[in-house]
């Protein structure tokens, strides 16, 4: 059995992890995510842990540096980084590797890996009421930018937090592609949600509106089990559990 949850309202992907984003009408969903999704990130040369990766948990700034192509050769990867400051810099320059240790306070070096790098899974999603809920919260709008999902799903039933119930299930994409991911855990939220992503101002009321709506989460993260090109409008289907 197939029921159609709703629709595609939004793309994003995001070069460098935990810098911004970019919004993207087409997308190809591959075995490692959305192609040019978080393949580069910044590694803090004394973490000897699991996670050496600097975010904009450690570095709240970090969400305002702006990757982006310098020549439109139809490739994804940028090629350049503007600060928030305005400076651009090549991506794999001393100069933005030097600033950005500069900022944080201990040295960084760039890493890229195709397979991407990500926290729990290769995909995230949200659905739109599940935003509406948690502004209704807090009593005024805030950015969908401030989750950083991958695709963002306007649902036919106006149900936040919807994709609780998803997970262990597949959702496809359109018909006329084989884009499909498996829904795996819901999305537990780090006080990154809580950073305006045009300033990275905190704003702690989101988080603990998250907190007190659904035990701290909101969306929930997928891998992929089929790929192929998603669209902004498309379709997206729940199959059964048994499907």
């Amino acid at each position: 059995m197939v029921i159609h949850v709703g629709r595609i309202s939004a793309i994003f992907r995001y070069p460098v992890k935990s810098m911004a984003g970019e919004s993207v009408d087409v997308a190809q969903l591959g075995w490692h995510g959305i192609e040019g999704d978080r393949r580069f990130a910044f590694r803090r040369l004394s973490d000897k842990s699991g996670f050496p990766w600097l975010t904009a948990g450690r570095l709240p700034e970090l969400i305002l540096y702006r990757p982006f192509r310098n020549i439109d050769d139809g490739a994804i990867a940028p090629t350049h980084v503007q600060t928030p400051t305005g400076d651009r810099f090549e991506l794999f320059s001393e100069a933005l590797r030097d600033d950005i240790s500069r900022r944080f306070g201990s040295a960084v070096e760039l890493m890229q890996m195709n397979h991407g790098i990500f926290d729990e899974a290769s995909i995230s999603i949200i659905n739109l009421t599940t935003l509406q809920s948690i502004e209704h919260t807090i009593g005024r709008s805030i950015d969908i930018r401030r989750f950083r999902p991958n695709i963002v799903i306007e649902t036919f039933e106006s149900k936040p937090f919807a994709e609780d119930a998803w997970v262990g299930r597949k959702l496809t994409f359109g018909s006329d592609t084989n884009a499909a991911i498996q829904v795996t855990m819901p999305d537990p939220r780090c006080s990154m949600i809580n950073l305006d992503p045009d300033t990275a101002t905190p704003d702690p009321a989101v988080m603990q509106a998250v907190v007190r709506l659904n035990q701290n989460n909101a969306g929930a993260y997928g891998t992929v089990v089929g790929a192929g090109e998603i669209r902004v409008g498309q379709t997206v289907s729940l199959m059964a559990e048994s499907e």
